[in-house]
C-alpha cells in the first residue's frame, strides 16, 4: 500500500489517543465550523465535515448536539487557529495545529513542552515545506463499487491517490482539492467516514525504539493540551 494508507493507519490510534482527550477537540472542530457559518449542517459544508469526523470516533449525539448549541452561545469562544512548528528529541520534526482562545497561553504552553522534552521551537514557516498537506477521505467499499472505475471519475476532482484495503477505501488529494472532491462524493451518493486534512511528512525518518519513546513524550504533552488539535511527524 502507499505511503499515505501506512501513515492513516499508524497514526489512527495515536493521533489524539483517549477519548477524554479527543471528545473536546472534535467538539471544538463543530463549534468553530458552526460559528464560521451556520448550525445547520445541511447548509454549511465545514459543519457536516466536523460532525462526519465526530461520528466516525463514535462521539455521542448530546455531545454533538451541545458543541452546535454552544457556537450560538453569547458566551462562546473566539477560536484562532494557529500553527507551531519545532524540533523534538533526535532531529524529528513536528508540525503542531491549534485552536485558541488565548495566543498568549497557548504559546507558554507549546514553548515549554518543547523546552522541557528535548526539542525547540522553530520559526514558523521554516518547517512546514516538510510536510505535504493532503486531503483524506475514507469511505466503506461496497460490492458494487469498481475502483478503477471510481478513480477515472474522481481524476478530474483532484484524486491523486486511491487505495483499498479490507474494504477500507482511502482517497487522498492535495489539500485544495478538498472542498472540490467532498462535492463530488456527495453527488454519487459515497457515504464517507472520514474527511479531513493532513500533513505528512515528504521525507519520513527511521528512529530507534529509545528514540521514538523520547520522542513520544513530547507528543504526548503536546497532544494533552486542551487548545492542540493535532500534532504531526517526520517519524516513518
Amino acid at each position: 500500500m502507499g505511503r499515505a494508507f501506512e501513515y492513516r493507519k499508524a497514526s489512527k490510534l495515536k493521533r489524539w489517543g483517549a477519548m477524554s482527550r479527543l471528545f473536546p477537540k472534535l467538539a471544538k472542530a463543530i463549534e468553530m465550523a458552526a460559528k464560521a457559518g451556520v448550525p445547520d449542517p445541511e447548509m454549511n459544508s465545514a459543519l457536516r465535515t466536523a460532525i462526519l469526523n465526530a461520528k466516525a470516533e463514535n462521539m455521542p449525539k448530546t455531545n454533538i448536539e451541545a458543541a452546535i448549541k454552544r457556537a450560538s452561545g453569547k458566551d462562546s469562544a473566539n477560536y484562532t487557529d494557529v500553527n507551531f512548528e519545532g524540533k523534538g528529541p533526535h532531529g524529528s520534526l513536528i508540525f503542531v495545529e491549534t485552536a485558541t482562545d488565548n495566543n498568549t497561553r497557548t504559546v507558554a504552553n507549546v514553548k515549554m513542552y518543547f523546552n522541557k522534552n528535548g526539542g525547540s521551537m522553530a520559526p514558523t514557516g521554516s518547517l512546514e515545506f516538510m510536510f505535504d498537506r493532503k486531503a483524506l477521505f475514507e469511505f466503506n467499499k461496497t460490492e458494487d463499487m469498481d475502483i478503477e472505475e471510481l478513480e477515472l471519475e474522481l481524476i478530474d476532482a483532484g484524486l491523486e491517490e486511491i487505495e483499498e484495503e479490507d474494504g477500507i477505501v482511502l482517497v487522498t488529494a492535495d489539500y485544495t482539492d478538498f472542498g472540490t472532491l467532498n462535492t463530488a462524493f456527495e453527488e454519487m451518493g459515497i457515504e464517507l467516514t472520514k474527511a479531513k486534512l493532513e500533513r505528512i511528512s515528504n521525507n519520513p525518518q527511521t528512529f530507534t525504539e529509545e528514540q521514538e519513546e523520547e520522542i513520544g513524550k513530547l507528543l504526548e504533552k503536546l497532544e494533552d493540551d486542551d487548545d492542540v488539535q493535532a500534532v504531526y511527524t517526520n517519524m516513518a
